[in-house]
């Protein structure tokens, strides 16, 4: 190979690799278009049975015991989507937080990294007055910078 075949092929290869590399980063760090009618509202699961792609990566799911002692402290852990969510410069959840009913229990707010998972655990103990029907119904939701609001719930026994 003469010297001008090669210095031709090595041009090509690095202009090649560097377009390459710049459509994937703009994916990366730059914003794909979004859908505005997903911050109209709280999304949720409409039916659990068949969930869509998008349901399944970003509807909360909530991990905790059936029943709980009133006053005896439980964890609760919160996962956004069944796998986790991706946390990326242009798709990241920007909180998770949890309500005992309509009651604020925490929140946790990320950055936009990647650095961290979606996932949070709050530990709660629930007082026998608070649940004068021995059932409570814990709400966690999250927000997707480019999904919008979305929200899951799980009723507890308290004994």
């Amino acid at each position: 190979m003469d010297r001008r075949t090669f210095l031709l092929q090595a041009v090509t290869a690095s202009f090649v690799t560097g377009v390459a590399s710049q459509v994937s980063a703009t994916s990366y760090f730059f914003q794909p278009a979004v859908d505005q009618l997903l911050f109209d509202g709280i999304n949720r699961v409409k039916d659990h049975a068949k969930k869509t792609g998008l349901e399944k990566s970003h509807s909360p799911a909530i991990l905790a015991p059936i029943s709980a002692k009133s006053g005896e402290p439980f964890t609760v852990e919160i996962m956004v989507g069944e796998n986790l969510h991706p946390m990326g410069p242009s798709h990241w959840i920007e909180y998770i937080e949890l309500s005992i009913g309509n009651e604020p229990a925490g929140r946790l707010e990320f950055q936009s990294r990647g650095f961290m998972k979606p996932k949070a655990v709050f530990t709660i103990a629930i007082p026998k007055d608070a649940a004068p029907s021995g059932k409570i119904t814990l709400v966690a939701r999250q927000r997707c910078n480019l999904h919008g609001l979305w929200e899951s719930s799980a009723d507890i026994s308290i004994t």
